[in-house]
């Protein structure tokens, strides 16, 4: 590095917001950053916040903040992570996120999309799918930020993290999801001492329980880390008049939706997830239970036409839904679609066939009637009318049908197989549920406000899952295909036998 660079990376080594604003060219026409001026308010008071606390070095800042959507939360991240490599010989840290798919689309894209930005990063450091580090090959695995997804199965991957006398940086992003067990395996940093430490976890308030809602307010550890929760409506980068045309679709500030996903509150009632973890792990891995030949065989189809989305075909005959493999296609009409419904039909024989009707999905209905196949048309958004009836749901009350089929997918799945798929995991953890104090029914949060938090996420296996449980089927004999059977007329006479053979 020239001079005048050391000079200025050591004039801002402890101050975040100077480094932000010299690094990147706000403000220059032709780049990206021409129509902007530098970053938000909430950003300048967490980069105060961090230059305060690094004046002492055997105090690690911890710093918790809790926020709504599209507030600028990952370019934030990006900044400091910046800061703190670039201005420190010798960092050391590591990033992680709720999942995998945030971690690299999401965390580690937006850093990349800033080191791109840096007038200087590209000559001096290397960033690569899942580190960032020195040039100098010497100090390559000492001066270097690592992208490290969980799993409470190895928490071990979180432990050892130290940098004693330099600066060590931990950020967990969407800290609401992170399991416990990782964050207590991470706190194991804090004990070295003349050491500059930094914290900071960021995430949607979703959950009124784990370690990132004891850092708050009430919480066990509230004394210990500094928050702050940002609404979303004193940003200036969001979109004001959509977020207020949200608040008044759901009904107004008290709306557990509107709290996390605008207000950054906590959810008064609890913005839960739906499905249980450790069930959903049981379901995949118990051996497929048995079912007798009369159990009737069920045959949901999820309709998408064109895009990213799958149609797909989710066959389950009683408590298993692992043996016959579902069908999943991409691009196909709604002529198409139909006719493997048709091929499935033949080759299975259902005793019903679940066809989620909204949007394209109502032609690929009239076009299997016309073929004569006996198909229900299933609204997600229509009245519940299946819970308690064979699926184990009784006393629970549903907003709509998808929350009620997505209620007979969890009742059943106690004692049901499911393909060991984590694709299909993953959208399951995903689902998140409120019970809204007028209605009392079991609310769950919409496909676009999923989508909105993870564009990734992939729910048709799970909608073609939940179709199965569509309406109830009557078992008989023959369910689920053809199978030999006694003859009709039983005759005690016969011409043929031995005795009849003698003359």
């Amino acid at each position: 590095m020239n001079e005048d660079l050391l000079n200025w990376l050591s004039e801002v080594r402890d101050d975040p917001y100077a480094f932000t604003m010299g690094a990147y060219p706000w403000g220059e026409k032709g780049t990206p950053l021409e129509n902007f001026d530098g970053p938000d308010d909430w950003s300048k008071q967490l980069f105060a916040d961090i230059k305060s606390g690094l004046i002492d070095w055997n105090t690690a800042i911890q710093i918790a903040t809790a926020s709504g959507h599209g507030i600028g939360k990952s370019a934030t991240v990006a900044w400091i992570v910046l800061w703190a490599f670039c201005t420190f010989p010798d960092c050391r840290g590591m990033i992680t996120a709720n999942t995998e798919t945030q971690l690299k689309t999401k965390t580690w894209s937006e850093i990349g999309k800033w080191y791109n930005l840096c007038f200087f990063t590209r000559e001096h450091f290397n960033l690569t799918a899942t580190a960032l580090f020195s040039k100098d090959p010497d100090r390559a695995q000492t001066w270097r930020i690592d992208m490290i997804p969980w799993s409470e199965k190895n928490p071990a991957a979180f432990a050892g993290m130290h940098n004693q006398g330099k600066r060590l940086i931990i950020i967990f992003d969407e800290g609401s999801e992170i399991a416990d067990i990782i964050y207590e395996t991470a706190m194991g940093a804090m004990s070295d001492k003349d050491t500059q430490i930094i914290f900071l976890i960021f995430g949607n308030p979703t959950r009124n329980i784990g370690y990132f809602r004891e850092c708050f307010e009430g919480g066990r550890f509230a004394s210990m880390w500094k928050h702050r929760q940002i609404d979303s409506r004193t940003v200036k980068i969001t979109n004001k008049k959509y977020i207020n045309q949200q608040i008044k679709a759901y009904g107004g500030e008290d709306n557990d939706i509107v709290r996390v996903r605008w207000l950054g509150q906590f959810p008064l009632k609890g913005l839960m997830e739906f499905f249980s973890a450790l069930e959903i792990d049981e379901a995949m891995s118990r051996e497929a239970p048995y079912v007798g030949r009369e159990t009737p065989l069920a045959i949901g189809v999820d309709v998408a036409r064109f895009g990213q989305n799958n149609s797909v075909i989710f066959p389950r005959k009683g408590r298993d839904a692992r043996t016959i493999e579902r069908r999943s296609y991409n691009g196909l009409s709604t002529v198409e679609l139909s006719n493997k419904v048709f091929e499935v039909f033949h080759e299975y024989r259902p005793d019903g066939i679940f066809i989620d009707e909204g949007g394209v999905g109502g032609g690929v209905v009239d076009i299997c009637r016309e073929k004569r196949l006996w198909v229900l048309g299933v609204q997600f958004g229509g009245k519940d009318d299946i819970s308690g009836i064979t699926f184990d749901t009784s006393g629970e009350k549903y907003a709509n049908k998808r929350a009620a089929m997505y209620g007979a997918i969890r009742a059943w799945m106690k004692t049901g197989a499911l393909p060991p798929d984590p694709n299909l995991k993953t959208a399951m953890l995903a689902i998140r549920y409120t019970v809204p104090e007028k209605s009392g029914a079991i609310q769950l949060v919409s496909k676009d406000d999923l989508l909105a938090d993870n564009p990734n996420l992939v729910l048709d296996d799970l909608d073609a899952l939940a179709l199965t449980f569509g309406g109830p089927l009557a078992a008989n004999a023959n369910a689920g295909g053809d199978f030999p059977h006694e003859d009709l007329v039983i005759s005690e006479w016969n011409p043929f036998s031995p005795e009849r053979m003698v003359v």
